[in-house]
C-alpha cells in the first residue's frame, strides 16, 4: 500500500494542528491489540504506550479509547470465533475487560503512570446528566495525572444500542472533553477509495468535505472488531463536523501519528465548532418521538434557521414531554433535524396546523425554538 509515501504536504496545516494539539483522543481497535490466537499482545500495548508517553512528555494530555474487551475475553474462555449472541458477548466482555485493563495498567506503570478505566454506553452519552458526569470524571482523572482508558461497556450494552466498535464513542468523547484532535488507529494505513488490497485502489490523503468521499466504498469490520472503515469514516466526519481535526491511519503508524502526523488521512475540521448542546442533540441524545412537518416548515427550519411552529406540523408519533429531544421529518419522511420540544405530546395534539395567534397564550411559544434546533442540512 502506497498511502504512507503519498501524503506529501496534502492537509499540511491540519496535520500541523494535530501535531501540536494539547489534548488528543487516540482510539485503538480490537485487531490492533490481540493476535491471531485472540490473546492480548503485551508488546503491542507497550509500543502504543511508548508512543503515547512520548507525546505526553511533550506536554499533551492523551485520552485513550480502547476497544478489545470482547476480543480479549475470547482466548481465556477458549473461544475460536467472536460470540454473536448478546449473553455470550457480554460475558466474554466481562472477562476480557479485566485482562485489557490489567495490560494497560501494567504498561503505563513502566512510566509511573496510573490508569483509570471509564466504561460508557450509548445511553450514557444520550442522557445529558450522565454525559456531563462522564465529562467531569474524565476531566478530573486528567487533573490527577491519571490516563483515562475509555471503552464501551459491553457487559450491559444491548445489541440495538451501541457505538460501533468505539469509533463513534471516540468522536463523542473528543467533543465531550473539548479535545483538540482525534486520532483513529486500525489495521489500514489510511483511507482508500476501495479495498486497499485492490491494486487499483487510490489513497486519499485528505478529506475536506463530503465531495471527497463521493467515490469511496468503505467496508465493515473484521474477525474481532465490529467497526470497519465505514465506521471510522463516519466517526471522523462526526468529529470534524464539530470542529475537531482527525487523523486516520494504522496502529503500526502510532509513533508518526502522535508525532508530526505526516501519515494517513486527515479530515479537515469545520471552521465553526458546534455548541455542546447541538452536538449532543444531533449525535448522542435519546429521541423520544418524531414530528412531521410540511414543505414550508421544512424550508423554514433548514434554510431559514427559524423556529418550528405548530402551523407547519402535520403529525407526530411517540410520547414526549417538555425538554425531550424529538426528531423532525419532512413531508416525504426524510430526517431534517432534531430539537428540544417545548410541549408534551398530549398538548401538541391539539396544536397541529394552527397559527400561533389562534392558540391559547400558554401555547404561543414555538414547538421547537431555533436556539434548540439542529438541522441535518448543516452537517455536510
Amino acid at each position: 500500500m502506497a498511502g504512507e509515501n503519498s501524503v506529501a504536504l496534502e492537509g499540511a496545516e491540519v496535520r500541523a494542528r494535530i501535531a501540536r494539539a494539547k489534548k488528543i483522543v487516540v482510539k485503538i481497535g480490537s485487531s490492533s491489540l490481540t493476535g491471531d490466537d485472540f490473546w492480548i499482545q503485551p508488546d503491542r500495548i507497550d509500543a502504543f504506550v511508548d508512543a503515547l508517553q512520548a507525546r505526553m512528555g511533550r506536554g499533551s494530555d492523551v485520552l485513550v479509547v480502547s476497544s478489545g474487551a470482547v476480543a480479549a475475553g475470547m482466548a481465556p474462555l477458549g473461544m475460536k470465533a467472536r460470540p454473536q449472541d448478546l449473553a455470550n458477548k457480554q460475558a466474554t466482555a466481562a472477562v476480557g475487560q479485566v485482562f485489557l485493563a490489567n495490560e494497560w495498567g501494567r504498561s503505563f506503570a513502566r512510566y509511573d503512570k496510573v490508569i483509570g478505566q471509564v466504561l460508557l454506553t450509548a445511553a450514557d452519552a444520550g442522557n445529558r446528566t450522565r454525559a456531563r458526569n462522564a465529562q467531569r470524571t474524565i476531566d478530573r482523572l486528567r487533573q490527577m495525572g491519571v490516563v483515562p482508558i475509555i471503552n464501551e461497556n459491553d457487559t450491559v450494552v444491548t445489541g440495538e444500542i451501541n457505538f460501533g466498535d468505539n469509533d463513534r464513542l471516540a468522536a463523542i468523547v473528543a467533543h465531550l472533553t473539548s479535545a483538540d484532535a482525534l486520532i483513529l488507529l486500525s489495521d489500514v494505513d489510511g483511507l482508500y477509495d476501495k479495498n486497499p488490497t485492490d491494486p487499483t485502489a487510490r489513497f486519499i490523503a485528505e478529506v475536506k468535505d463530503g465531495n471527497d468521499l463521493a467515490d469511496v466504498v468503505a467496508g465493515d469490520g473484521g474477525r474481532v472488531g465490529t467497526g470497519g472503515m465505514a465506521s471510522k469514516v463516519s466517526a471522523a466526519r462526526l468529529a470534524s463536523r464539530s470542529g475537531i481535526p482527525v487523523l486516520l491511519t494504522s496502529a503500526a503508524n502510532i509513533a508518526e501519528a502522535v508525532g508530526e502526523a505526516r501519515v494517513g488521512t486527515v479530515f479537515h475540521p469545520k471552521s465553526s465548532r458546534l455548541t455542546a448542546w447541538k452536538f449532543w442533540a444531533l449525535y448522542a441524545a435519546d429521541v423520544s418521538g418524531t414530528i412531521r412537518v410540511d414543505e414550508g416548515a421544512m424550508k423554514a427550519v433548514t434554510a431559514g434557521g427559524n423556529s418550528l411552529l405548530a402551523v407547519g406540523i402535520t403529525d407526530f408519533s411517540g410520547e414526549f414531554h417538555p425538554g425531550d429531544i424529538v426528531e423532525i421529518h419532512g413531508p416525504k419522511g426524510q430526517m431534517i433535524g432534531r430539537g428540544e420540544v417545548n410541549y408534551d405530546s398530549h398538548t401538541l395534539a391539539g396544536m397541529l396546523g394552527r397559527h400561533s395567534g389562534d392558540l391559547p397564550a400558554d401555547q404561543q411559544r414555538p414547538v421547537v425554538h431555533a436556539d434548540y434546533l439542529s438541522n441535518y442540512a448543516s452537517r455536510a
